[in-house]
């Protein structure tokens, strides 16, 4: 049976439930959660409308039948003026399995209609671990976050069996604690207090976010330690939320593109325990830190447990690079599709020193969180591979056999990228050049904008 919602031509509030017959299609119920929205009117259906935007489509083995077991969904019902979540249930059953492993891989995932729903969407595309946004991270304000939400985000996390050692939220993108400028310093300031006391009501443990810029208004040095500053007053406002600052890609005013000014921050910071770092593997290599063959790997993994120390990492962003070494441009690519190469991820994967942190995906997705389904997928097989590899003494020599085990992984990504992006390009070739500019801009990742913030 399929649900249909009906919609009133007069009230677009007034609703009508009717269960019609379904067809002969074996979709699963995370499938159907995770369909594109399709932009309707008239009748809207738990298939066309999905809460969230970016949800992957589940295994299609997983098939649900008439009287299921279920937990918690969510369809959206469109008005005039916003959109409304109604709860619908749905099952752990109804998601595809995770992979048992060591290496926490997961992605940044949706969380439009409330951060609980970040939980289902991670639990969609097959994640071990997650990041999200906790409000918009494009607003300076945001509704707080209701107890109804927050009592949803534990339970679905002990439903869905998520540590919160794994969860890494992002913060705002307007952030810049490094901010010569006073009045916009604490502005600043102020939205990121209010993201640590979010954390601090979901019972996260982790808090990523952006250093800050100079603006061309001061000194590398100055703007430090207004970063340092701002982390020691946060700090003495809340309780245990490690603040975990992300490397940079190096354009422009940008603090943190090198490990030695990440370390004059943490070095300033008065309760070390609440400090740490999230290394993006884009921007370490846009800065200039190589890590494509294993011996580079090393190298630059070396450099920064001697410049800041390993004690201080708390997780990764996976993400290649539309851009050469030391472009200083932050443009994310899919995995093994820019030029950073798989074999550098194989380093990742199997390195025990990055066991059991959250290593997220940022890349682009193309309207289709599937595509991280893939990569995910890919980065876990990869991982149990190479560590097998590594246990019985097999290195990563470039041999015949490795290389056609790498070329067919980077296949199945490109082919999977190159069903949606043409799809997505399609759509935005009648949205019209404004529509089409800001699906490229959005198509960097959801981190992947190099512009500065305020």
């Amino acid at each position: 049976m399929a649900l249909v919602v009906r919609r009133s031509a007069r009230i677009s509030s007034s609703i009508q439930v009717t269960q019609i017959p379904s067809t002969s299609s074996t979709t699963t119920l995370a499938e159907e959660i995770t369909k594109p929205r399709k932009r309707k009117r008239s009748t809207l259906s738990i298939a066309d409308e999905p809460v969230l935007d970016g949800v992957a489509s589940a295994s299609s083995s997983s098939i649900i039948s008439p009287g299921v077991q279920t937990a918690e969904k969510h369809i959206a019902v469109k008005t005039r003026k916003r959109n409304h979540v109604r709860p619908v249930t749905a099952s752990l059953e109804d998601y595809p399995s995770r992979a048992v492993n060591d290496w926490k891989i997961g992605a940044h995932v949706s969380a439009a209609g409330g951060v609980e729903n970040a939980i289902h969407n991670a639990a969609a595309v097959g994640a071990n671990a997650f990041a999200l946004f906790l409000k918009s991270q494009r607003k300076w304000l945001s509704p707080d976050v209701t107890d109804e939400s927050v009592k949803l985000f534990k339970s679905r996390m002990q439903e869905f069996n998520y540590s919160p050692r794994h969860v890494l939220p992002h913060g705002s993108y307007l952030i810049n604690l490094g901010n010569p400028d006073l009045e916009k310093r604490e502005k600043s300031f102020e939205c990121f207090l209010d993201d640590l006391q979010r954390c601090e009501k979901l019972g996260l443990m982790l808090y990523n976010f952006h250093p800050g810029s100079t603006v061309g208004a001061a000194t590398r040095d100055e703007s430090i330690k207004h970063i340092a500053d701002c982390l020691n007053r946060a700090h003495k406002l809340t309780t245990n939320v490690v603040t975990v600052i992300e490397n940079m890609a190096g354009a422009g005013n940008i603090i943190g593109s090198k490990f030695t000014e990440i370390a004059s921050i943490i070095e300033q910071v008065e309760d070390k325990a609440r400090v740490g770092v999230c290394l993006d593997t884009c921007h370490m290599f846009a800065a200039g830190y190589d890590i494509r063959t294993k011996e580079v790997y090393e190298s630059s993994i070396s450099l920064f447990d001697e410049e800041i120390g390993l004690s201080y990492l708390r997780g990764m962003h996976l993400n290649d690079s539309k851009t050469p070494l030391g472009s200083k441009k932050d443009r994310h690519e899919n995995i093994g599709l820019g030029h950073i190469d798989l074999r550098a991820f194989s380093h990742i994967v199997t390195d025990p020193r990055l066991k059991d942190i959250p290593l997220i995906l940022e890349t682009p997705i193309f309207d289709s969180p599937s595509v991280w389904k893939k990569e995910i997928e890919i980065l876990n097989r990869l991982s149990l591979i190479r560590s097998a590899d590594v246990e019985v003494g097999v290195e990563d020599a470039g041999d015949g056999e490795s290389d056609v085990v790498f070329e067919e992984m980077v296949r199945e990504v490109k082919e999977e990228v190159a069903v949606f992006a043409a799809k997505k390009e399609a759509k935005a070739g009648k949205a019209g050049k404004k529509k089409r500019k800001k699906a490229e801009r959005e198509d960097e990742g959801e981190d992947g904008s190099c512009d500065e913030p305020l």
